[in-house]
């Protein structure tokens, strides 16, 4: 089988660009190790920005985020004993975020490509890339217990951080620079309401805590915890407590965290990782493939749909005029948005979160920053702007 475009990974970022490349006209196959069940509930991001959410209408794929997800235009910092609201459209040129998860976005994305879009293989487990460096590549893979291979004018890899495009690209030939934080999250899903409308932020002498949600009727809440942490140690009980006391301020009278049974619970660790270059040859990275960030600044799922919209406009110019430029720029593109956002997310992890090792005067300096961003409306529009995501 030969294709134009030959797509490795069934995630957000490798669904977003089939559907891109099917709207240009550029024909692509989607490869996806994973059955289509697995795909579709593989709990991930819930926070759109502004320019994720504006491709997904572009590509067809917006009409449910339109319907069921819950627009935010604001955040909540907590800290000291006080809160305050970071107000996105009017420090971030009009510029907001959704709450719409991820599996919502897969599951949109996946019916668009089944109805309308190229081939997308569900337990498609990719062997190896080759030819990267010639005009043909070749993706081998084994489907339905046969070997396979499916020949292409471009390979891209949406596979992740651990996934064969990555490592297809020679040790030699590329650069991953790596931090890893001193602290995981520990994060439930619970059937029950959220407290607030809006996300919140809370630094605390116990650690970070995050108040997010899924829907009206579910909520979606971390808290720091230290490596190595195994959920079952935290019952359902411990956990509400904690995020109360996280999130308490003291005087305020009647609030707490609205209870309700615990669906989910899980640990993930904490990470920043980028490898550079993004291309090598026929073979071009996106997403978890080039670069991983801490979630705390909700960049993930939205840097991987932006290296998409990126790559997708250079590979439809490619067909259209002949012209490789786009292409040849693609990594230079996305790398100058990926190290801004690593930056962005940096800085929202180590001022929010404790350090095990953390002295009191690492404490007054983030109790120091975050009082500027209350008080500066300048580092209050930094800190908007690069949430509600800087335009493509």
């Amino acid at each position: 089988m030969h294709t134009t475009v030959g797509i490795i990974g069934g995630g957000p970022s490798g669904l977003l660009l089939a559907r891109l490349l099917h709207n240009a006209g550029v024909d692509c196959v989607v490869l996806e190790s994973r059955d289509r069940a697995y795909v579709e509930q593989r709990q991930r991001a819930g926070i759109l920005e502004q320019a994720t959410v504006d491709a997904l209408r572009a590509a067809g794929a917006g009409a449910r985020l339109d319907a069921e997800g819950l627009a935010h235009e604001g955040i909540e910092l907590r800290f000291d004993g006080r809160s305050h609201r970071i107000d996105l459209p009017s420090l971030a040129e009009g510029r907001r975020v959704w709450v719409y998860a991820q599996t919502e976005v897969v599951k949109d994305l996946i019916a668009l490509q089944l109805a309308e879009g190229g081939p997308l293989l569900f337990g498609a487990e990719v062997r190896a890339v080759e030819g990267v460096e010639t005009d043909r590549p070749s993706i081998r893979y084994a489907h339905e217990g046969r070997e396979q291979t499916l020949t292409c004018d471009y390979v891209v890899g949406c596979d992740g951080f651990h996934g064969v495009a990555r490592t297809a690209v020679p040790e030699s030939e590329r650069t991953t620079y790596e931090r890893t934080y001193p602290y995981s999250w520990l994060g439930i899903l619970a059937e029950a309401p959220p407290v607030y409308d809006e996300l919140i932020y809370a630094h605390s002498e116990r650690g970070f805590a995050l108040a997010s949600m899924r829907s009206p009727a579910v909520s979606r809440l971390y808290l720091q915890v230290p490596n190595g942490t195994d959920p079952a140690d935290w019952s359902d009980r411990r956990v509400w407590d904690e995020l109360d006391a996280r999130f308490s301020l003291g005087e305020e009278p009647g609030w707490r965290l609205e209870r309700g049974p615990v669906i989910q619970k899980s640990v993930l660790p904490m990470r920043s990782s980028v490898t550079e270059p993004m291309r090598y040859g026929r073979l071009l990275l996106a997403g978890d493939a080039a670069h991983i960030v801490p979630p705390t600044g909700a960049k993930g799922l939205n840097l991987a749909a932006a290296d998409v919209i990126v790559l997708a406009r250079a590979l439809a110019d490619r067909y259209a005029t002949g012209s490789t430029e786009l292409l040849d720029a693609y990594s230079d593109t996305c790398l100058r948005r990926v190290w801004r956002a690593e930056h962005f997310s940096y800085f929202m992890t180590t001022t929010l979160h404790t350090d095990p090792g953390q002295l009191p005067f690492d404490t007054r300096l983030q109790l120091s920053q975050l009082e500027r961003i209350a008080t500066s409306p300048h580092a209050a529009a930094e800190l908007a702007q690069n949430y509600a995501g800087l335009p493509l």
